[in-house]
């Protein structure tokens, strides 16, 4: 199947997912990632804002501001994503697409700085291989990080494939949480 035939498939099957079943899998996929070594031993966490039916990420978010954590969200600005630092809710706007992002006055960083990056993704193979939605921002700005342990998958397990045909170009993720398992492929670099 073709990487856009996949990805309207698996778009259409997240967003026909029945509210109830999407926030028991949310619950669980968030407690895992609260649950994880990478998620307590850190004191800098990327998130992003759920869009078009992703694994939710708020309970993430309020309890990265809650206990202190550097909370960075990312923003695009002239075609490029940046992760911005988050102090509170009142730091956000609507960006590009209406996703809430940090606004132009929160400081950004260099994602090599931020221990851990927690990366949406439409479908996902058990080897670490990521489609997005095909714009490439996450691509461009993490490629250098993988193999790093840093980048973090969200995902139902329905959006799991056995084998994706990658190219060279998509970016890998170290580690993906599902409501059902934690996969952390081992990935040859």
């Amino acid at each position: 199947m073709s990487k856009a035939m996949l990805r309207k498939s698996i778009l259409s099957r997240r967003l026909a997912l029945p509210a109830t079943e999407k926030t028991v899998a949310d619950d669980a996929i968030q407690f895992a990632l609260l649950a994880s070594s990478e998620y307590i031993a850190t004191d800098a966490v990327a998130l992003y804002f759920a869009v078009n039916n992703e694994v939710s990420t708020e309970k993430v978010i309020n309890h990265s501001l809650s206990v202190g954590k550097a909370l960075f969200l990312p923003a695009v600005e002239d075609g490029v994503m940046l992760f911005r630092q988050v102090t509170a809710r009142g730091d956000l706007v609507a960006g590009r697409f209406g996703i809430m992002q940090p606004s132009i006055g929160c400081v950004a960083a260099d994602p090599e700085e931020i221990g851990l990056i927690v990366v949406p993704g439409v479908g996902f193979d058990l080897s670490g291989q990521r489609i997005g939605y095909g714009k490439g921002y996450y691509d461009r700005t993490l490629h250098r990080l993988e193999g790093k342990g840093k980048l973090t998958a969200l995902c139902y397990e329905f959006q799991l494939v056995d084998s994706l045909a990658g190219e060279q170009h998509d970016v890998n993720m170290d580690r993906i949480i599902t409501e059902r398992r934690i996969i952390t492929p081992a990935l040859p670099k």
